[in-house]
């Protein structure tokens, strides 16, 4: 149920782990160690990687093994021994209340393409979804009698989140005007926001959308799309929502993650 960015991940971690683990001379799974694990770490310290990169490598390491002592295929799981790197603690970069009205009022909605990213941007705000949610967000997940979005989050989990009036606004000016010129005839495309091919806008292009507002309004070093999703988190806290309910907008499986926000 993981992303395939996620595979792609994961695959990457453990070629170039079993690429050190093969420099060790080592053929036998059954004789990796603790030590050897560690090693590995050591060895992503001295390429400069960071301690959150070497927690999500010793992630990956322990699912492997896991599987492995699962199947069997090991007799015991060494992975079990190792300690995971402490990741100092950094509060998310939000953009304030103001900030997130600059960008939306710098987009001009009178060319199609401006409601196209009005409507974008508003629904990557109002709703705190990540890009890849945003992405492959499709017309049937819109629940217009409940004013809802139903998303399919990491690891294929469900949710519901509510939109919020200024985006159905756009969302409904967008979808009714303005998607039929991006949608080509003779494709049958269920997502809801489109390139100029006619086909889903990609992670990529959702970040050149919001980069070019963001230089227009000298925000362009601070924007990413992550952000917009930091600031909904925030603003809903500091406007007294609820923290359990931010953490099911958010989808978040553990209530520390969002407790960053407070």
């Amino acid at each position: 149920g993981l992303s395939q960015n996620t595979l792609n991940s994961y695959n990457i971690d453990l070629r170039n782990y079993l690429l050190f683990i093969q420099s060790l001379q080592i053929e036998d799974l059954n004789k990796i160690t603790h030590k050897d694990i560690s090693a590995f770490l050591e060895h992503l310290t001295r390429f400069g990687l960071s301690d959150k990169s070497k927690i999500r490598y010793l992630s990956s390491i322990r699912g492997f093994h896991k599987y492995l002592f699962n199947f069997k295929i090991i007799a015991s799981d060494e992975t079990e021994k190792v300690d995971v790197p402490k990741q100092p603690k950094s509060l998310p970069e939000v953009l304030s209340i103001e900030e997130i009205d600059l960008l939306l009022n710098s987009i001009d909605i009178a060319t199609y393409v401006g409601m196209r990213d009005r409507a974008l941007m508003e629904v990557l705000y109002a709703c705190g979804l990540r890009v890849s949610e945003l992405c492959n967000l499709t017309l049937k997940n819109i629940i217009w009698d409940y004013e809802v979005l139903r998303i399919f989050g990491k690891g294929s989990k469900e949710r519901l989140v509510p939109i919020g009036k200024s985006a159905i606004h756009y969302l409904t000016l967008y979808l009714n005007e303005t998607r039929p010129k991006f949608s080509k005839v003779g494709k049958i495309n269920d997502f809801v926001f489109l390139n100029q091919r006619g086909t889903k806008l990609s992670r990529m292009g959702i970040w050149k959308i919001l980069q070019k507002y963001a230089k227009m309004v000298g925000l362009a070093e601070r924007i990413h799309p992550h952000i917009f999703r930091h600031s909904f988190a925030t603003h809903l806290l500091e406007g007294g929502a609820d923290l359990r309910a931010v953490q099911e907008m958010l989808g978040h499986s553990d209530i520390s993650t969002t407790q960053i926000y407070t």
